[in-house]
């Protein structure tokens, strides 16, 4: 190897994805039915795994709200929110969604439909705290909320813009509070996380 070959840096370059090249990969079968990925920012990150306790207040959640909304919402777990605007669509664990008749069939749902995005996390905290909360709020999510499982705490957040969402409400165990689309619901930590 001569001497200029020894001081040569290699450049690495991330390959980022539009949201057309990532539906045309899961078309052809690049992911499984199973594979657990989003598009975030235009890279295709793998989620973790899901857990028995994760999945029990994925669906506590789903059920609160499902029996409490009716017609009001369509309740979306664990499907894709289109955030075109930022190449990404991530797959929140709970999205409340304004009614449409074909219940999002002919395009996947965008910022404008979201009523709440509601991430679960106990492995992931530190992603969807720093990730996709950001994420949701520079794509004009009005309101998300992060259930910390381990913690036994939700995290409210409102108020989105460039750089976050402005407030952020940590309820205690017995405080009421309500989605921003929705004052008239009332829900306690315990309705979410058991």
């Amino acid at each position: 190897m001569s001497e200029g070959e020894e001081h040569m840096a290699v450049t690495l370059r991330r390959r980022r994805f539009t949201v057309d090249e990532y539906h045309r990969m899961g078309e052809a079968g690049i992911f499984h039915e199973d594979d657990r990925v989003e598009l975030i920012e235009g890279e295709i990150v793998e989620m973790t795994p899901i857990g028995s306790l994760h999945a029990s207040v994925v669906a506590r959640i789903n059920h609160f709200f499902s029996t409490r909304l009716g017609q009001r919402s369509v309740v979306w777990p664990q499907n894709p929110l289109l955030l075109a605007a930022l190449i990404s669509e991530p797959q929140p664990d709970v999205i409340l969604l304004a009614p449409r008749p074909d219940f999002y069939a002919r395009a996947l749902p965008q910022p404008a439909d979201v009523q709440l995005v509601i991430e679960v996390a106990d492995s992931s905290l530190a992603y969807d705290r720093r990730t996709k909360m950001p994420l949701y709020a520079r794509a004009g999510v009005v309101e998300a909320w992060l259930a910390n499982v381990e913690a036994g705490r939700v995290e409210l957040y409102r108020g989105p813009g460039a750089a976050g969402y402005a407030e952020v409400r940590r309820p205690t165990r017995d405080e009421p509070f309500s989605p921003l689309a929705f004052p008239d619901v009332v829900v306690r930590l315990v309705d979410l996380l058991g």
